[in-house]
């Protein structure tokens, strides 16, 4: 069975959602690279992206017109499997776009069932928190910024939650990745 592996930013207090939009808060000239390694190893690792369709239409507005983009992020966003939960869009406008009109949980269990690589959830917030309620997600790979915002939609709510962790890595600009399985998929890393 495929997993799905939700990847998110996050503050040190856990908001994944400024004012309605994604966030880097790290400055342009600060060195990523060791960041986009660790995003090259989960991209090639995965196989298909889901995402609701905000995310999807500001992806879609972005990454397909980025030309000289060093990361890999746009090649692979064009030429990846893409799954848009939406119930009112129509044609999605990008390759390999895929519109799931629901029930949700039942489509994405179909998803991970099918031949494949990971799945990855990003974005998107009310399609993760529902994923997480259908206890859907196998795996959080969390980016967590140095970065403290005070308000904000954040990823984990109320309920009690099991992870186990898998990674920790710190990079050079002082965001860490923590990598977590759920309880009901624990593996090794």
């Amino acid at each position: 069975m495929r997993k799905l592996v939700v990847t998110e930013n996050l503050t040190l207090d856990g908001v994944m959602d400024m004012a309605g939009g994604w966030f880097d808060p790290l400055a342009e000239e600060t060195d990523q690279s060791d960041i986009t390694a660790a995003i090259t190893e989960h991209r090639d690792a995965a196989d298909a992206l889901l995402v609701g369709r905000n995310t999807f239409e500001a992806f879609r507005g972005f990454w397909p017109q980025q030309k000289h983009d060093h990361t890999g992020i746009s090649a692979y966003l064009n030429a990846v499997d893409k799954y848009v939960v939406s119930r009112t869009m129509d044609d999605p406008g990008w390759e390999n776009s895929t519109v799931l009109r629901g029930p949700v949980l039942e489509e994405v269990r179909a998803l991970k069932t099918a031949p494949g690589r990971d799945i990855v959830a990003t974005g998107s917030t009310q399609l993760v928190h529902a994923l997480m309620s259908g206890g859907l997600v196998d795996e959080y790979r969390l980016f967590v910024f140095p970065v403290v915002v005070g308000s904000g939609v954040q990823l984990f709510k109320s309920a009690e939650m099991h992870l186990e962790l898998l990674e920790t890595r710190p990079f050079l600009s002082g965001v860490v990745l923590l990598r977590y399985a759920t309880a009901h998929h624990r593996t090794a890393s």
